[in-house]
């Protein structure tokens, strides 16, 4: 079950994780609650058909949706309720009501009694009020004490993601789950599969079994993309009605790579930032009064991404260079949607619902694919070893 699901990026992890000797995972969606209608078209488009007549994807508010909806057994509940409250984009406001939908997560837990519940926010939600709550909620007396919580911030970067994303994952066993692990252990988080190399080579550190890989870097992406981009414009006249509403759509990855309209001042300076520069590197004429005096925080904005490093993390507005480090690495002009895609591991034969400014959102709001099919991987792990499955 995929709560806050957004276009599915959890779930597409899970779907895309296999067992040595199978063509598909064991892994099953049976339902899932979006309250975005192009998100939750995005996420029908791709998974409805793995639902089939077990549940639905609801297109509305959590606090409408009756976990009775879902007529199969959950094993494992995902979900990211909205991190807006907690990040330092944001206003970091712990009155906004988006941070207390944590507590239909918690609702949906209760009634559904899943062996593990997997929930994921932005690292500041460790030193929010509700991140308290939910301590307390597990806590010996609370009303999830019947689970085991370990949590940790993951680093996509650290499981072949060519993107370095920070998140807090928290990983929830069941206790009767517990006490069928022959150690009598809950479920940990996966162990890094890459890491950071300041020579941007393998490196040579041993882990138990094998040499452990360098970060892959966005490279890997632009090699797969145009240096040019044909349109602006995503394809027209195509629309659907997956949930009882038209949105545009689908759209393939590959359909995403559109580029924007620059003016000629910002043309002048996406040319005038070298490799791996932002708006630091701007001549006098070409920078402003508020870049020249802001010394303080990121200099990303208006910066060139790395070609050799992972690319920073992929925001809802990533084709904005003025937000961030969100120019291609040698060309003069934002990275596109295919890319932004690309660099959160989604396929290229992903389909999308929406706008381009709502496609945008549902790409930068998505856990990274490889860094869900890692826990996935984790997961499935843990539960053979419980024979849970």
């Amino acid at each position: 079950m995929d709560l806050f699901a957004g276009c599915g990026g959890f779930t597409q992890g899970f779907h895309e994780f296999r067992v040595d000797g199978f063509a598909d995972s064991p892994y099953r969606t049976v339902g899932a609650v979006e309250f975005n209608i192009t998100a939750a078209s995005t996420f029908a488009a791709n998974f409805g058909e793995s639902i089939g007549d077990a549940g639905l994807v609801f297109p509305g508010d959590i606090k409408d949706w009756a976990p009775d909806m879902v007529s199969a057994d959950v094993d494992v509940i995902l979900g990211g309720p909205p991190c807006q409250g907690f990040s330092g984009l944001g206003k970091e406001n712990p009155k906004d009501p988006r941070n207390r939908l944590w507590r239909q997560y918690v609702r949906v837990v209760n009634a559904l009694k899943p062996q593990i519940f997997v929930m994921e926010n932005v690292d500041r939600f460790l030193k929010s009020v509700e991140y308290e709550l939910l301590q307390s909620a597990t806590a010996p007396g609370g009303e999830l004490s019947d689970y085991i919580v370990e949590t940790k911030v993951l680093n996509a970067a650290d499981y072949g993601v060519p993107q370095a994303r920070r998140r807090v994952i928290v990983l929830a066993t069941h206790r009767d789950l517990v006490a069928a692990h022959p150690e009598r252990l809950n479920l940990l988080h996966p162990a890094p599969t890459h890491r950071y190399d300041e020579n941007g080579e393998n490196s040579k550190e041993l882990t138990l079994f094998e040499v452990m890989p360098s970060w892959v870097p966005a490279s890997v992406v632009f090699k797969r993309t145009s240096l040019t981009t044909d349109t602006t414009q995503l394809p027209e006249g195509r629309k659907i009605d997956l949930l009882g509403t038209t949105v545009p759509g689908t759209f393939r990855t590959t359909e995403l790579h559109i580029g924007r309209v620059p003016t000629e001042l910002s043309l002048a300076r996406y040319a005038a930032i070298p490799p791996g520069g932002n708006r630091h590197d701007l001549p006098p004429e070409l920078t402003t009064e508020n870049w020249r005096n802001h010394r303080k925080g990121s200099g990303d904005v208006m910066g060139r991404m790395h070609w050799d490093e992972p690319a920073v993390t992929i925001r809802t507005e990533f084709f904005k260079p003025e937000k961030g480090r969100y120019l291609h690495p040698t060309e003069d002009r934002p990275i596109t949607h295919m890319e932004a895609a690309l660099l959160q591991g989604f396929p290229e034969d992903f389909l999308w619902c929406g706008s381009k400014i709502e496609i945008a959102r549902q790409i930068g709001n998505a856990v990274p694919v490889g860094l869900a099919r890692a826990i996935a991987a984790e997961m499935y792990g843990y539960l053979m070893e419980c024979r849970a499955i």
